[in-house]
């Protein structure tokens, strides 16, 4: 693709490097923020902001704009209550569908030997600590049902077995195979409503 403009050039590789977005997308993207200049200082503040401000929480290591997320901060929510997830994108799906009251932590991933990610790699220990300092009666495994997912279930709940926490997975409403995040909100919410024990022996 020729370009008339270094500058256009420029703008058009780093939109490009964006997930989904290819070269003939980034450029008229570029070519509308050139038409509506207006638009561009507020896109740089906002992503300005995004670089410079925006946080885990440290708690339930969510995305956040202070310390503590709003989630964690509620004091309605239910803090008897933690729902694991592999990812941010798995709280805001669960959160959607507005059939769950409780905290949430977030893993950073599944245990996947084949791509090199192994427990020490994940948040398992901070989740460890909160279940043993917070009074923490109950976890929801909000991973998705996969290979990779299961393995991570087995795992924690082998952490957990000698204690008293009640264990939780999401009813297979959620097709094996699938991430939580492309789940109906429909069918994600009738599986935490619909959660069932979670069997160490089963799953040995």
């Amino acid at each position: 693709m020729k370009y008339s403009s270094r500058i256009i050039e420029d703008a058009v590789n780093a939109l490009s490097q964006l997930p989904s977005v290819g070269k003939k997308s980034a450029l008229r993207l570029v070519l509308h923020l050139v038409k509506e200049g207006n638009q561009v200082e507020d896109i740089v503040n906002s992503l300005n902001n995004l670089k410079d401000n925006l946080k885990n929480c440290k708690e339930c290591f969510n995305l956040s704009d202070h310390d503590i997320c709003a989630i964690c901060a509620n004091v309605n929510r239910n803090k008897k209550t933690i729902c694991v997830v592999e990812s941010i994108r798995d709280v805001m799906a669960i959160e959607d569908t507005a059939h769950y009251d409780g905290l949430y932590h977030v893993l950073g991933g599944v245990i996947s030997p084949l791509e090199g990610i192994d427990a020490d790699q994940l948040r398992i220990e901070e989740l460890i600590n909160r279940i043993k300092t917070n009074g923490v009666e109950e976890i929801i495994m909000g991973i998705s049902p996969t290979i990779e997912g299961d393995t991570t279930i087995f795992y924690l709940s082998k952490r957990l077995k000698e204690t008293p926490i009640k264990i939780s997975m999401l009813s297979r409403g959620v097709a094996f195979g699938g991430d939580l995040e492309y789940t109906d909100e429909l069918t994600l919410g009738r599986s935490i409503l619909a959660r069932v024990p979670y069997s160490h022996s089963l799953a040995e």
